[in-house]
């Protein structure tokens, strides 16, 4: 007999329930890569929808003679971003987006929490498809209102509020508190992967056809949705029913009834004669007209009341939400004006091709895969979240006003440049949104009531999210007088991040006993 393969020992020596945990983690990680992967082409159209007019017009007089496209080159900028305010308008549309965002976070945290998050998310998905594709369908409809673009923004800045308070609560029901830092810095990678892709598929038509580069995304993310339809856990409770109905035998040798005995047990009896149907109270009083016995101990049961879901000052209540959601604020105000100010900056800095520059940009969101990683496992190590935030936070300072002098550097120096301030600028911003919010949503102070967490995750984005509105928009406002002024206002929220998370730094490091924050004593769930 042939020795069984070591990949196959390898599949086998995991038991049901892993297979759906890394099912689950796959899934919602993937869910959400689509999500950033749908955001990201705004930032690498930005450079062709104002695009340098006299580089255009050498283009366009060389190719006078090959036959008219369906948009010339002789346009040189898309209407109405053709202007010399142009750098105002797309921020504006990129601060409809977020501020429709973080309006709609709080709110969609508290309805996930009260709804069944597969549909809650389906639905979410399917409608932000829809309104990606609409963007792209400017192009190819010829549409120059700015109008019809900023309330495609605002539209797809509500819808997707649904996707992260539900992925964060999902995952965190599959996974318990050990290594928490870790393994949600792993998932938290979805975040750079969905930007790498988003800039690369972006990237890939902007010159040639930038409506495509909102088209497939937003099928992308519209495919995932069905995908999340028929495949999303929400939690390991969900799967007893099915356990319970492939366990039970096809056949008995007798008819099974059930009656609701005290306190709401259920009790299943075999009746032997007549086949008649019988109350539990007739049973009690005619024992010799039909002889039930019954299949188990009578057992009273006393159930415990179904916990309600949190109110929203109730989760603000907790101890460390106000000061993390604030500290979140400056910190995504920082990453989201990379997000979606970066590729314009090397455009215009280093004087590169729309292309390229966002090709370039990808380096940044790999820097924040490995700096998401490292904040979560120097996290579980220490048992310190918030000075783990506050020494990355730290350190980004002195990295940004480096950044600001890229023209100046050479093409290694930029690169490492980008990796480097990637890492300590998407560390802190990850760890809050996922380890920090998941703890919070799972405090000592909930006495165990689980319907916190998709409400807390909500709060905590929501406000992070008030500070990715303001981050573009103040770098639209002041990038005209110099992207010198760009920095300064990074640096100055990131300084402002640090000094809101003190409070907690203190109490940590003055706290007698130091253990992990996983190792707290919840109840896994």
């Amino acid at each position: 007999m042939a020795s069984v393969p070591p990949g196959i020992r390898l599949l086998v020596s995991f038991d049901r329930d892993q297979w759906y945990r890394a099912l689950t983690f796959l899934l919602t990680f993937l869910l959400y890569t689509s999500f950033h992967l749908s955001r990201k082409p705004i930032s690498i159209v930005k450079s062709e929808l104002h695009r340098n007019c006299s580089a255009a017009n050498e283009l366009s007089t060389m190719a006078s003679s090959s036959l008219p496209s369906l948009h010339s080159a002789t346009d040189c900028s898309w209407k109405p971003f053709d202007k010399s305010n142009y750098k105002q308008l797309l921020g504006a549309m990129d601060y409809s987006f977020l501020c429709a965002y973080a309006v709609g976070m709080y709110l969609s945290g508290i309805i996930g929490e009260r709804m069944p998050i597969r549909l809650y998310l389906t639905v979410g998905m399917l409608t932000s498809g829809l309104f990606t594709c609409l963007f792209g369908l400017g192009y190819v409809y010829n549409i120059h209102n700015l109008g019809f673009y900023i309330f495609v923004q605002v539209a797809n800045g509500l819808v997707q509020t649904t996707g992260w308070p539900s992925v964060v609560t999902c995952i965190s029901n599959w996974f318990g508190k050990g290594r928490r830092g870790l393994i949600m810095g792993l998932w938290n990678s979805h975040t750079s992967v969905g930007n790498i892709l988003g800039s690369l598929i972006a990237g890939y038509w902007v010159s040639s056809n930038w409506g495509l580069s909102f088209i497939v995304p937003g099928i992308i993310i519209a495919v995932m949705g069905v995908v999340c339809f028929l495949f999303l856990i929400e939690h390991p409770d969900d799967l007893k029913s099915v356990h319970a109905q492939s366990s039970s035998p096809g056949k008995s040798q007798a008819p099974a009834n059930s009656w609701n005995g005290v306190n709401g047990h259920t009790e299943v009896y075999l009746q032997y004669k007549d086949n008649k149907t019988q109350s539990y109270d007739t049973e009690l009083l005619l024992p010799r007209d039909s002889v039930c016995v019954p299949m188990q101990p009578v057992v009273v049961v006393k159930r415990e009341p179904q916990p309600s879901a949190i109110s929203f000052m109730g989760a603000l209540r907790i101890p460390g939400v106000i000061e993390f959601s604030l500290c979140l604020l400056f910190a995504k105000l920082v990453s989201y004006t990379f997000l979606f100010w970066l590729p314009l900056y090397i455009t215009k800095a280093a004087h590169l091709d729309a292309k390229k520059a966002g090709d370039l940009s990808t380096l940044f969101d790999v820097g924040g895969i490995v700096g998401g990683i490292l904040a979560g496992v120097i996290s579980d190590k220490l048992g310190k979240r918030a000075t783990t935030c506050a020494v990355m936070l730290l350190l980004a300072a002195p990295t940004l006003y480096g950044f600001s002098m890229i023209s100046e550097l050479g093409l290694g120096p930029t690169i490492g440049m980008l990796l480097v301030c990637g890492g300590l600028v998407n560390g802190p911003y990850s760890l809050i949104t996922t380890a920090v919010s998941a703890d919070l949503g799972t405090h000592k102070s909930l006495k165990g009531n689980a319907r916190a967490l998709s409400t807390v995750t909500a709060i905590i984005d929501g406000t992070g999210s008030v500070g990715a509105a303001l981050g573009p928009l103040l770098a639209g406002l002041l990038s005209p007088g110099g992207w010198d002024q760009v920095f300064y206002m990074l640096m100055i929220a990131d300084f402002l991040a640090l000094l809101l998370l003190l409070r907690l730094v203190t109490q940590e490091l003055t706290s007698n006993k130091s253990r992990p924050i996983s190792a707290v004593e919840l109840k896994e769930h």
